[in-house]
């Protein structure tokens, strides 16, 4: 049967610090459309290229290197470019008059790997991690295209268009959906309940381990971090004193290094980070949410802010190629809260990196009690959401030694001799240092 295609155009609600962002993410998509379009079009008296994997193998690295982007949206700008080439070459054929592509009017292509969509709001990638924007649904929308299919749980999402009216100073998603037959909603339906999910839970900080798994292993190293931006501001300060156009440019230089130095120790440790879940068999990965982290977060600054949306933002779109998904959970009592018994108080925070449970007395590195607790957290969203009668698939947490699910249940691994969670310690290997 044929497919049943409906674009509906809905209002998006964006924060107004994030706008930017997605100005800044329309700026890029469109450099890489147009750059492939020079690219495929150098020879048009000869031939044009209109293959998208020759122009993905030619380009991907650079225009990846050049931007911010996601490297889904690095290929949807590629892609664009190719098709609009396709299109000029089958002119040219029929002998019609045309030229080479070119991109200015504002809009992005997103799908589901670089956006993700709910009835209610969805969450865009952009060159600063994910924004999440509500969507302006009217007061009445029975009738409308927004109420017929956007909030209709018989069509789904494809791939759909970021578009920005500038007369209004608005954003509009063209939102693609697809009317599902009953073998795709039964197949929705079970591929949901039955798929076994296993969590990763990471914890971020501002010294110590940068941050730390649930599995028991300490990634990268705050405190080179923090010693590394504390020099360059020294430095800094003391070369602005002179305000000579030399000084200016040192400092300029000096950022840029530092900078790309930042960049290269958050992308090892979002690999590393990766590596754990991949290895454990984890299909998702779990974040304590980082909106208001500078207030909540004792020690934590702009700079810390900026590291964690960056990690964060480097293990979202890196785990897309293993199908893994990642997740904000709420932050609220997890430095608290014994990952064995569950008993939460404030004086079970020994000190910055010691645990003690005032209850079971199980004791263990704060960050790695808490890393278990984000996991934890995620874990019951994904089990509240099962539509099973019978419980649905298992979920679980994934440890150093084995697995654990919302009931106690330990299942050690292979390989493992540990006789149960209460034995469970991290690593004696410290990732990073």
């Amino acid at each position: 049967m044929e497919d049943v295609i409906r674009t509906v155009k809905v209002k998006l609600d964006v924060p107004t610090e994030r706008c930017d962002d997605l100005h800044q993410t329309k700026d890029q998509f469109l450099h890489c459309a147009n750059t492939t379009a020079d690219w495929a079009w150098r020879y048009p008296h000869d031939y044009c290229i209109t293959s998208k994997q020759s122009a993905e193998k030619a380009l991907y690295d650079r225009l990846r290197s050049e931007t911010e982007l996601t490297a889904n949206l690095v290929q949807k700008g590629i892609r664009r470019a190719i098709e609009a080439t396709k299109s000029g070459v089958a002119r040219l054929k029929d002998g019609d008059k045309t030229s080479q592509p070119h991109f200015d009017t504002w809009s992005v292509v997103y799908d589901k790997r670089s956006a993700t969509f709910h009835r209610d709001h969805v969450s865009l990638s952009t060159v600063n991690g994910r924004v999440e924007c509500d969507y302006v649904i009217p007061t009445k929308p029975v009738g409308t295209p927004i109420g017929e299919y956007l909030l209709n749980e018989d069509y789904e999402f494809r791939m759909s268009t970021l578009q920005y009216d500038r007369s209004t100073e608005s954003f509009y998603l063209h939102a693609r959906m697809r009317r599902l037959e009953r073998d795709d909603r039964e197949q929705s339906t079970t591929s949901f309940d039955t798929k076994h999910r296993t969590v990763l839970g990471v914890d971020l900080n501002v010294d110590g381990s940068l941050a730390v798994t649930s599995t028991g292993v300490f990634i990268g190293n705050a405190d080179e971090m923090n010693h590394r931006r504390r020099e360059f501001e020294k430095t800094r300060g003391s070369m602005q004193q002179t305000g000579t156009r030399s000084a200016h440019l040192s400092i300029q230089s000096m950022k840029d290094r530092e900078h790309r130095w930042m960049q290269d120790e958050l992308h090892r440790a979002s690999n590393q980070i990766l590596e754990e879940a991949h290895d454990h068999g984890c299909t998702h990965i779990a974040f304590e949410n980082l909106t208001g982290i500078r207030d909540r977060m004792a020690g934590a600054k702009r700079f810390h802010a900026w590291a964690f949306r960056r990690l964060y933002h480097y293990v979202e779109y890196k785990a897309e190629m293993f199908g893994i998904g990642v997740e904000q959970v709420s932050p609220a009592y997890t430095s608290q809260r014994c990952s064995k018994c569950g008993f939460t108080h404030e004086s079970n925070r020994q000190s910055k990196h010691q645990f003690v449970c005032q209850k079971c007395e199980y004791e263990l590195n704060a960050d790695y009690n808490a890393s278990k607790n984000i996991a934890r957290k995620l874990l019951k969203k994904l089990h509240s959401g099962q539509k099973s009668s019978s419980g649905g698939a298992p979920c679980q947490c994934a440890l150093t030694s084995g697995t654990l699910n919302l009931n106690g249940d330990y299942t050690a691994s292979v390989n493992s001799t540990a006789e149960g969670e209460s034995t469970d310690k991290p690593t004696t290997s410290v990732v990073g240092y």
